[in-house]
């Protein structure tokens, strides 16, 4: 007698994978899995028995498990290896079975291999997966896309495996081709600007004179408020741990040259492309790359003067300025996700991809990294007026940016007046001003353009639409 099909299958089994596989088959579902080197496959196997999951050394047996249509969740390395893993794939697979990419995938492949594979008979589906190692085994937010028919045969297992947030899956069906993976890496764009941000607070606290265990108290703090999310509570525990060699804490042992692995370049690129400004985390990109360059700001350090990076602040007035540096966080994380909401609507008209706003902010409201009680607020926003033209003029966020503004300004200040680099801050507030400024100085821009290349203009006191060009003074260069 043949063995039963099994519902799912994975390739890929590095921690990601694992997880993921165990979230599955905890929620009732059979599990084929392959990796390619066969021993990780055995020994992930030899490690959870008993489980409803059967491992394969070769492609074509681990195919042959699944029953139809194939749900065939790829967890490997974004890039070159996703194709080599399709190609192998494709010889075994049948019509109408699927294929899910659920790496950190470029968009742009994805709609590359979706129209690679739609010929062919087969499905596939780029799905954005957030919430690393916990949560991947206890419930993601999933940003998958791809066509229809394709979510109404995952919805089963997706709603399933997802993070619930009063009582709904953090899943959705995104929209058509690569909407899911982009998602996604507008997803990890605001992360690169939460995570600035939020580095930018602590360096301001610890300039102000608060320890390590001071300031993980204050993170506790606004934990517990309008700032509470996954990012803030683990800065929180980060700050209060101590290393058992030393007693030191840990994070002043780590070496302050920050990774990234992409996306938050790939945010900015697509960002320029489509004319959409998204200062704040652009300004979070370019951090990382800065501090990266540790040898260069070491002896820059030495020859480059400024003030100490010092606030001198009296112990009476340590907790007003702790009060204006949570407003200025806040605000400035206003303006992260306006910006990338703004560049999401941008994508979503110009690819007609239909992108639901408020229901991508509610799916990031649990599992993902930047899950915070604050999205609640975004979801609100968007599901009260669709068509919002910027997070920033939804009256929720409106009080709240009229309301902190003073204490951001005095905060941005103070850091530049000491010499502490607080870019995303800057940019943030920058942004805010420029957008509540009715007339900006790109009149004289404008004239510019005009006087070097006959770019014309527009004119206040005619009708919108017509060009003008002046007859500029001759440039005398000087002898």
């Amino acid at each position: 007698m043949d063995a039963p099909l099994n519902d799912f299958g994975l390739i890929g089994l590095a921690v990601m994978g694992q997880n993921l596989v165990l979230n599955v088959e905890s929620r009732g579902f059979t599990v084929s899995v392959y990796n390619r080197t066969a021993a990780t496959t055995d020994d992930f196997l030899a490690r959870h028995p008993g489980k409803r999951l059967s491992g394969f050394d070769t492609l074509a047996a681990f195919v042959h498990s699944l029953a139809r249509p194939r749900k065939v969740m790829l967890m490997v390395k974004a890039g070159a290896a996703v194709d080599a893993v399709i190609e192998q794939l494709i010889p075994l697979l049948e019509a109408d079975d699927i294929i899910i990419d659920g790496g950190n995938s470029l968009y742009t492949d994805t709609e590359r291999r979706d129209a690679w594979l739609t010929p062919l008979g087969l499905r596939f589906v780029g799905a954005g997966v957030s919430g690393g190692e916990e949560g991947a085994r206890k419930g993601p937010s999933i940003m998958p896309g791809g066509s229809a028919s394709s979510w109404v045969v995952m919805r089963p297992i997706f709603e399933a495996i997802a993070a619930k947030v009063d009582g709904q899956p953090c899943v959705v069906h995104i929209g058509p081709g690569g909407a899911g993976h982009y998602v996604k890496m507008i997803h990890n764009g605001i992360e690169y600007g939460d995570m600035q941000l939020i580095c930018e607070a602590y360096s301001l606290l610890q300039a102000a004179g608060l320890g390590t265990d001071e300031m993980a108290a204050v993170f506790e703090q606004w934990n517990d408020g309008d700032l509470q999310s996954y990012l803030i509570q683990i800065t929180a525990k980060v700050l209060a741990q101590r290393d058992p060699d030393t007693d030191t804490p840990v994070v002043d042992l780590i070496q302050d040259k920050a990774g990234q692995k992409g996306t938050g370049q790939w945010t900015q690129l697509n960002a320029a492309e489509n004319a959409v400004v998204i200062s704040t985390i652009n300004a979070a990109v370019e951090a990382r790359v800065l501090s990266s360059q540790k040898a260069q700001r070491v002896a820059a350090s030495r020859l480059l003067h400024g003030p100490a990076p010092v606030l001198a602040v009296a112990p009476a007035a340590r907790q007003a300025l702790v009060a204006q540096i949570h407003d200025a966080l806040y605000a400035s994380k206003i303006v992260s996700y306006a910006q990338g909401m703004d560049l999401m609507r941008t994508m979503s008209d110009k690819k007609q991809w239909a992108l639901d706003l408020a229901a991508i902010a509610s799916i990031w409201r649990g599992g993902c990294i930047i899950r915070a009680h604050f999205l609640n607020h975004i979801t609100e926003a968007y599901r009260a007026d669709p068509g919002l033209s910027n997070l920033m003029l939804a009256p929720f966020f409106q009080q709240v940016l009229n309301r902190s503004q003073g204490a951001w300004r005095q905060v941005v200040a103070l850091a530049v007046g000491s010499g502490i680099p607080v870019p995303a801050f800057s940019a943030s507030l920058a942004y805010y001003d420029s957008l509540r400024t009715a007339r900006l100085s790109a009149n004289l821009l404008q004239a510019q353009r005009d006087f070097f290349g006959a770019h014309t203009y527009e004119r206040i006191d005619r009708p919108a639409g017509q060009w003008f060009h002046t007859d500029w003074p001759e440039v005398i260069e000087a002898a």
